[in-house]
């Protein structure tokens, strides 16, 4: 823990983006029953996008948004410091670290308390939301610090184009090229070829957050930090938020667009859905910099900032607690409940009824971390790394 630093030219609008994004997350992934789901909280299925898979490459699109305020704390006549590059390596390592930390927590908890073998500590699931976002987040970095603005913009259209012609014409044994499904397309079997099916979600064929899918991701990182290094010299008016808003709406047409021919996928991390959620991204920070930078609503947008102050202490957090409540029994016998079904089912269901409740369950449950994290702000705790 350590106190919040004072950044020059601070944005709190970046910050409410940021809470905006792990309060999505925390409603979506703590539904009292996953079979009583309301439409828009549901992943789509494979092709297509719902609003909850925005929430991850918001989380994304945020990281790089705070890079140019971040980074150049750490550069001396815009050239980088030996400094910043221990920073950014510690950081990613701190992230991949979480994740896997979250994974082998998990894993722990089937060994001791369920019952499972020992063996299946070598099974460890190795990339994650973290991992993605330590990977992409490194990436970015370095790729910002050594790159002209051309350059940047350059290597961020090779690795979207790149990608989709890879997708494309790279064949996968068995399934030829171009083959997009669950089992036969490229992501998945480079992943099996690196790290092993046995190291992949559910020891599956393919993993969402797979290592060649992470590439595209970088883009979405990218995307904050051109968008981020922008604000830096704009006024602070609403001329600022309906630029933002111009192009967000252009991404979100060419990313449809792309769609015809290279499917907006979220598993896949498609170069459509990269384009698309990015110009979601940019209308979302347009309203929040309306409203917070430009109007001064500052007190409707308190809540949100306590979410994003401490967003990661509230993602690694929840995460445990959720594992807890999924691994841990109320009473006896293989047949007995799990605490969060058990809370879903006496404290909720009954007099919500099977989808209110679901959803009743997971708001209380973001109100309960909402709790932790105003009392962290009143002390001044925030988690950095």
């Amino acid at each position: 823990m350590e106190k919040q630093l004072t950044v020059p030219q601070r944005l709190k609008s970046l910050d409410v983006f940021r809470g905006i994004a792990i309060a999505s997350m925390i409603l979506v992934n703590n539904p009292g029953s996953w079979d009583y789901l309301y439409p828009p909280l549901e992943h789509a299925k494979w092709h297509g996008c719902t609003p909850t898979d925005l929430i991850f490459p918001f989380f994304l699109f945020i990281v790089g948004a705070a890079m140019p305020f971040s980074l150049s704390k750490y550069t001396k006549e815009n050239r980088p410091t030996r400094e910043v590059y221990w920073r950014i390596g510690r950081r990613a390592l701190i992230l991949f670290g979480l994740g896997l930390f979250l994974a082998l927590f998990s894993l722990t908890l089937d060994v001791f308390l369920n019952g499972a073998p020992a063996a299946k500590f070598a099974t460890i699931r190795i990339m994650g939301v973290l991992q993605r976002i330590s990977l992409a987040y490194l990436i970015s970095a370095i790729a910002v610090l050594h790159l002209q603005r051309r350059n940047l913009w350059l290597f961020a259209a090779i690795l979207l184009i790149g990608y989709w012609l890879a997708m494309q014409f790279i064949p996968v044994p068995g399934y030829g090229a171009g083959n997009l499904t669950v089992e036969g397309n490229l992501v998945g079997y480079i992943d099996r070829l690196i790290l092993g099916q046995q190291h992949l979600l559910g020891g599956k064929k393919f993993d969402p957050e797979g290592l060649f899918s992470t590439l595209p991701a970088v883009v979405t990182v990218l995307a904050g930090y051109f968008t981020g290094e922008w604000l830096k010299s704009q006024p602070r008016q609403s001329r600022t938020s309906i630029n933002l808003a111009i192009v967000g709406i252009c991404c979100v047409l060419i990313g449809n667009l792309w769609g015809f021919i290279f499917p907006i996928n979220k598993q896949l991390w498609t170069s459509s859905y990269v384009v698309l959620t990015a110009g979601f991204a940019l209308i979302l920070l347009a309203a929040c910099y309306e409203l917070i930078e430009v109007r001064s609503f500052q007190r409707l947008s308190f809540p949100l900032e306590v979410m994003g102050l401490n967003a990661i202490f509230a993602f690694v957090g929840s995460g445990l607690v959720a594992r807890i409540l999924i691994k841990t029994r109320v009473g006896t016998g293989s047949d007995a409940p799990t605490t969060y079904t058990w809370i879903y089912q006496h404290l909720f269901q009954p007099w919500a009824g099977a989808l209110n409740g679901s959803l009743l369950f997971a708001i209380a449950t973001l109100c309960f971390w909402w709790l932790i994290l105003y009392f962290m702000y009143r002390r001044n705790w925030y988690f950095k790394i």
